[in-house]
């Protein structure tokens, strides 16, 4: 075991999950969850060599008691003071952030400038921050922006068709998301294919309970289906994806909802939710299809069909799949990626998405479709077909231990 451990935190509105990973072998030492921060119930679940425990936050009960009772935990493991640095996900960087940065006051500013583009997220990995200065005084403090990875799109991509007062005034432009998972899986995918990343037009659909799809060029972010928020683009558990703006006023005048109301609607009961009128957990509702549950049917129909039209759109920020097929001498490779839970383990949904794109020259083999689940990476494309088809689980703990690593002075790299 190596003397010089990371920390990553990963701060939610009411929750916080932790990992200690070594940074010499990228191996998880110690991992937490903190649940229903902020209230009486609030508890911390600990996972270390496969045994968990689970404490009562009774003391306190927020961010700063949670990583508390972590460092605790660690304590009774002897790994307290092998912690050498700090790494927190954040959610929003905005404009100024296009990589990981080392966390000073002039960055915590930044931060709280940010909060109106992200007041659900950034106040919670402020919280993070702030919690882990306290009970880690001294160690450096790393920040990982999920935005800073998409900075990279050109001004046509990032643009929204409204008034630029707007863009000048609020910084009102398509940001996205899921920016850490794209660095993680962006080279690995380059590396099973055995190319270098700069070769590889990338189509990444990151599909979880948030879901968003990423168009990288030169191993670059170009294009992506979340926006200004993470509401825009795909169908997700409980988002609703693209939906007609005019739908607020309609149902304030209509149904009497006020503004908040119809986001809160938007955001936490629509997707796969709203329509299954059943669950958010795409699981259950392959299980239901399959019974012949109708709302689970409509919600995994519309879900595919929405990731597979982002999937076409997103060859068009590529450069197109005719180049490959136009030009077989070219060493550009477009290939399609999986990963998140759902794009990790789901062989019906991938199988369900790239059925559509027939036309596009993707194709799925049945077999490696279902042998590529549960921690397995690789190509589930037909041999020798192109574009290909990958899937890739995502580390995004490790990329963000890779990059504290890295600010943080240590010579090594993780992992």
């Amino acid at each position: 075991m190596s003397n010089q451990l990371i920390l990553v935190l990963n701060c939610g509105s009411s929750s916080l999950k932790g990992a200690v990973i070594d940074r010499k072998n990228g191996k998880v030492l110690l991992s937490c969850l903190g649940e229903r921060l902020g209230t009486p119930e609030a508890i911390i679940t600990f996972n270390k060599d496969g045994k968990k425990c689970q404490t009562a936050l009774t003391s306190r009960n927020d961010h700063a008691g949670a990583v508390g009772m972590l460092l605790k935990e660690l304590e009774k493991h002897g790994l307290h003071d092998r912690i050498k640095a700090i790494g927190h996900r954040i959610a929003h960087g905005g404009e100024k952030y296009s990589e990981s940065v080392l966390i000073d006051q002039a960055v915590m500013d930044e931060l709280n400038a940010c909060i109106p583009l992200a007041p659900l997220h950034n106040p919670a990995n402020i919280n993070g921050i702030l919690a882990a200065q306290e009970h880690f005084p001294g160690l450096p403090n790393v920040g990982v922006m999920d935005t800073s990875f998409h900075q990279t799109m050109p001004e046509r991509a990032y643009t929204y068709a409204v008034p630029r007062e707007l863009r000048k005034k609020y910084a009102f432009r398509r940001y996205g998301f899921h920016g850490t998972s794209m660095r993680y899986v962006a080279p690995e995918a380059a590396r099973i294919l055995g190319k270098p990343l700069e070769d590889i037009r990338m189509i990444i659909a990151h599909l979880g309970n948030g879901a968003s799809i990423t168009a990288i060029k030169n191993g670059k972010s170009v294009d992506t289906s979340m926006g200004f928020t993470p509401i825009e683009g795909l169908v997700m558990g409980t988002r609703c994806g693209d939906i007609d703006p005019g739908v607020y006023s309609y149902l304030t005048s209509q149904a009497g909802l006020d503004v908040a109301q119809v986001d809160e609607m938007l955001n936490k009961k629509s997707g796969l939710l709203g329509i299954s009128e059943l669950s958010n957990d795409c699981r259950s509702l392959e299980i239901a299809a399959d019974e012949g549950h109708e709302g689970a049917r409509l919600a995994l129909e519309v879900m595919t069909y929405r990731l597979a039209k982002y999937i076409a759109s997103m060859a068009v920020a590529c450069g197109g799949v005719d180049a490959l097929v136009l030009n077989p001498q070219n060493l550009v490779v477009i290939v399609l990626v999986f990963t998140g839970g759902i794009g990790e383990n789901s062989r019906n949904i991938r199988a369900k998405t790239v059925s559509y794109l027939d036309f596009l020259g993707l194709h799925i083999d049945t077999k490696a479709n279902m042998d590529k689940r549960y921690g397995n990476s690789g190509i589930i494309s037909p041999t020798g077909s192109m574009p290909a088809v990958l899937v890739v689980p995502t580390n995004e703990e490790l990329m963000i231990a890779h990059d504290t690593a890295q600010l943080a002075g240590f010579l090594e790299e993780v992992g």
